[in-house]
């Protein structure tokens, strides 16, 4: 490696909006799910819950979990509906979530062959519905 290819490398990875973490335990997932903060849209499922003082995390970044169960489909089905959900998580997400929740968004039978532009409308509803958004929040 050349010497300006490893100054570029950091400079390429730095953000002006929150990054997106993963929840990294079944624990978290089950800790989301009994908040009992919801909402079931046509595309997805979103689960909201303040995080734990202890949970190990950069400063702004918004841990989120990524769930799709058997019932939606074989492997191939559930890994698209994942992606799908990752990329619309990506876009929706960093500007508009609080940073000091988590975030558990569960795949639908219609998250495969959803619109792209409404499966991310149907995950800001699900933000809006939860009051998980940075811009309805008081501080």
């Amino acid at each position: 490696m050349t010497g300006s290819a490893v100054e570029t490398a950091p400079k390429a990875r730095q953000r002006l909006v929150p990054s997106v973490a993963r929840l990294p335990n079944r624990s978290d997932f089950l800790r989301v799910a009994a908040s009992k903060r919801r909402w079931a849209a046509f595309g997805l499922v979103l689960q909201v819950a303040p995080r734990p003082p202890d949970a190990r995390v950069g400063f702004h970044a918004v841990r989120v979990g990524f769930t799709a169960t058997r019932k939606i489909g074989n492997a191939v089905t559930r890994n698209r509906a994942r992606r799908r959900l990752r990329a619309a998580v990506r876009e929706v997400i960093p500007p508009a979530a609080c940073p000091d929740l988590d975030y558990v968004v569960i795949a639908r039978a219609a998250t495969s062959d959803r619109p792209y532009d409404k499966l991310v409308g149907d995950l800001t509803i699900a933000l809006r519905k939860c009051d998980a958004l940075a811009s309805d929040r008081t501080p």
